[in-house]
């Protein structure tokens, strides 16, 4: 006897979703893993591995994000113009000075798929330095994680 199951698919229409997250006083490595688990929509029950269901996630405060150990003068940020000998370091506290939105960014892009639906969701994550945003028209939920 052959059991079949079906694959659940969510239904098509998107109810976008937002929520505001404030990174004062959070470790970096943490709260990208949780930012990325929202976006993907891990936290729903409709959760399914292909799919965009429209989670969208702003972040405050970025500038006053923490990381562990010796990361603020070690870790090291890689840019290249494009031009032979083009490459460029920068270290995370000279990243912090110029665009600390950069670095919640691109933590969080490490940790999606690398492929088009990582892209896709990339464009639901907005991050600010500073503890304003212009997303208060969506109405979003603010999110703590403990």
């Amino acid at each position: 006897m052959v059991l079949k199951t079906k694959t659940y698919f969510p239904k098509t229409e998107k109810n976008i979703r937002w929520y505001v997250v404030d990174a004062d006083g959070q470790v970096l490595g943490r709260l990208a893993s949780r930012i990325a688990q929202v976006l993907r929509g891990k936290n729903d029950p409709r959760f399914t591995p292909h799919a965009d269901l429209g989670f969208r996630v702003a972040v405050v405060n970025a500038e006053k994000v923490h990381v562990t150990g010796n990361k603020r003068e070690q870790k090291t940020y890689f840019r290249h113009s494009g031009y032979p000998g083009g490459d460029r370091y920068r270290t995370f506290n000279e990243q912090m000075a110029r665009k600390p939105e950069e670095i919640i960014t691109n933590a969080v892009k490490g940790m999606l798929p690398k492929n088009h639906l990582g892209r896709q969701l990339m464009k639901g994550l907005k991050v600010y330095a500073g503890p304003t945003h212009p997303h208060q028209a969506q109405e979003p939920e603010v999110l703590t994680f403990d």
